[in-house]
């Protein structure tokens, strides 16, 4: 992989699977991916070590955004902590990564903080899922698609 995501993705990738977003079709080389706030799905393929995704993330920068970091996780590549993506459910992270200007640190230390959350078990939890993306022999491309628009208005708060 030449560009790697910020590692406040994993998070956000644990809510995704946490929440019940993803839509694994492995058959068809392919995942369905709702956003945090349900109003967006993202497809992501897959066919060996190719991934590609029309999350924005992804689409835009050029780096594996959370829907293929989430499908990753969830096809074993990845190492998941169950329990950790648990206490990660229900976080709008549409809503406060724009309350934080994409400053996904402080982001991610507001929902730690918000929900009373250990910071020193979730920082080893994405540092070992982190450092185990970095030597994954993947080729991340942008989707076929583009980035899907806002199809209704977030129902969650945080």
């Amino acid at each position: 992989m030449t560009k790697l995501p910020p590692i406040e993705k994993i998070p956000e990738a644990w809510t995704a699977i946490a929440d019940g977003h993803v839509r694994l079709e492995p058959d068809a080389g392919r995942a369905l991916v709702e956003s945090s706030n349900e109003a967006k799905t993202y497809t992501v393929t897959f066919d060996g070590d190719t991934y590609t995704s029309n999350d924005n993330a992804t689409y835009w920068q050029g780096y594996a955004g959370y829907p293929i970091i989430a499908v990753l996780m969830l096809r074993g590549r990845l190492p998941l902590d169950g329990s950790l993506s648990e206490q990660f459910r229900d976080v709008d992270w549409k809503s406060i990564n724009d309350r934080f200007k994409r400053d996904y640190a402080g982001a991610l230390d507001e929902v730690i903080s918000e929900r009373g959350l250990d910071k020193d078990r979730v920082t080893a939890a994405m540092t070992l899922a982190y450092d185990d993306l970095k030597e994954l022999p993947l080729t991340i491309k942008r989707g076929s698609v583009r980035p899907p628009k806002s199809t209704k208005t977030s129902t969650k708060t945080k």
